[in-house]
């Protein structure tokens, strides 16, 4: 999630649902005009320097750009413009090393879309995305929708510069709104989440046709993984769209449920008993109860403070809105930082007594568990914007309760919590997530290539007397 800032002016919702469906129908026809490029070395070169560049194009796009780059990753992308260093700002610690040597083309263009929430580039248009395609590839891609509501570059430190350094082509998607309004998008309650799924579906299809176009054979292998809202994405593309991908790794995936836990239904909780609790006064101890019910873990209360100033009101206001916008009348995603009590305060939300209707909405966008490729899904047992026992410990269960428990590894982390940029002001107290991020991705490689099955699902343990720099270079699954 980004920081936040004042929501503010009607329109009050949805005008004019995008073009989605015309998309994906143009981008079938058009994978049918793919021109093929000439046939790839043993590390997959084609002969030089961001060789048949001009006759890559992107299935379905309305408009792409394409730059021959000596560098793909951070270390060159901020310099050349390539990038956007806001968009992935408070991801990572600040001492995560960014790999480099990485030439190839990169294409930058959008989707067909009606909304105009994305200003990269000036363009003032949703559906954009981002397509790496290194000189030496691995012969496999890897995929991802971004965190939060931020834009394509946001995996850039945490994911795309890691995996393009392993040789893999990336492509990445806005998800197809963006911004602390994206709620205004769609003309029904879900439609903007919805489109999310939607969005990662075409951008995948699109990504393995322009794939196949550079280096004259398709991927040999399809990833999908993400973060927190990205994570999301993982899951619902493995449940709904399994012939797409190989595999996918769930970095702390948003749970959705029609009858809970969601958002909906741990956040308000929090915006009630914190207060409370950090008032220090007679209703403290009771607040501190409340809390632990609601699922914020013991031990996880110096994170508690931030939380509430930078993510729980603003969460809870803007997916409320996207959901149940008739809870506060016309005022626009609540009212920040309201006491309980106060007339259509958030605070107050109650998603069990919720018209059917707010429920029916959920149920477009939720989660069922059935999995049809290998996921492995972790989670930090101190993050307290998704916290572990109302998410990935449900979505775990849910998994095993459809009958994928095979196809599932689910690694609770010690330590780790939401955002890793934490870890560089609490230091003695967490543990950075990329690295088990990273060490689940191998896992995955294995698995899908025979290699070896990955541990068993168990608690990552932080091992003790490990310094920040070691716990930034590794993460000992096993």
């Amino acid at each position: 999630m980004q920081p936040p800032r004042a929501v503010t002016a009607p329109p009050r919702r949805r005008t004019g649902r995008r073009a989605v469906s015309g998309a994906l129908s143009l981008a079938a026809a058009c994978s049918l005009l793919a021109v093929a490029v000439p046939a790839v070395g043993a590390e997959g070169s084609t002969g030089g320097h961001c060789a048949g560049r001009a006759r890559v194009h992107v299935p379905g796009a309305a408009f792409q750009r394409a730059h021959c780059l000596d560098e793909l990753t951070t270390a060159g992308t901020v310099a050349s413009g390539h990038t956007d260093p806001a968009d992935f700002a408070g991801l990572t610690p600040k001492n995560l090393i960014t790999p480099s040597g990485v030439p190839g083309i990169q294409i930058d263009g959008y989707f067909p879309d009606s909304s105009t929430t994305n200003t990269n580039h000036g363009w003032n248009h949703d559906a954009q995305f981002v397509i790496r395609l290194p000189d030496h590839w691995n012969g496999a891609l890897v995929v991802s929708g971004t965190p939060g509501n931020r834009e394509q570059y946001a995996n850039d430190r945490a994911i795309s510069d890691w995996v393009l350094a392993r040789g893999y082509a990336y492509a990445a998607t806005d998800k197809g709104n963006t911004g602390l309004a994206f709620h205004r998008d769609g003309r029904r309650p879900g439609d903007a989440i919805s489109e999310w799924n939607t969005r990662l579906t075409q951008l995948t299809r699109a990504a393995r046709a322009v794939v196949a176009q550079r280096y004259h054979r398709p991927p040999a292998r399809t990833i999908a993984t993400g973060m927190s809202n990205g994570g999301y994405l993982v899951r619902w593309q493995l449940e709904n769209h399994p012939e797409l991908y190989d595999g996918g790794v769930d970095w702390e995936g948003t749970l959705w449920r029609s009858d809970g836990p969601n958002l909906l239904t741990f956040l308000p909780p929090a915006l009630r008993a914190y207060p409370a609790y950090a008032a220090d006064g007679p209703g403290a101890e009771d607040g501190l109860k409340a809390m632990h019910k609601a699922g914020y873990p013991a031990g996880s209360e110096f994170l508690w403070p931030y939380h509430h100033q930078v993510y729980w009101d603003l969460t809870q206001r803007i997916y409320r809105e996207e959901l149940d916008p008739g809870f506060d009348g016309a005022i626009e995603a609540g009212s920040p930082f309201c006491a309980s009590g106060t007339p259509g305060c958030d605070a107050d939300y109650d998603y069990g007594t919720r018209p059917p209707a707010v429920h029916r909405a959920v149920d477009r966008i939720a989660l069922t568990g059935r999995i049809g490729k290998p996921l492995i899904t972790l989670h930090g047992t101190l993050d307290v914007l998704l916290p572990i026992s109302q998410d990935s410990d449900v979505y775990a269960r849910m998994v095993r309760e459809a009958g994928r428990g095979a196809l599932l590894r689910y690694y609770r982390i010690e330590d780790g919590t939401h955002t890793d940029s934490l870890v560089d002001a609490f230091p003695a107290k967490l543990r950075p997530m990329v690295p088990c991020h990273r060490s689940a991705f191998t896992a995955l490689e294995r698995w899908l290539t025979g290699q070896g099955v990955p541990p068993a699902d168990h608690t990552v343990q932080r091992p003790p007397g490990a310094d920040s720099a070691t716990l930034l270079t590794g993460c000992q699954l096993d």
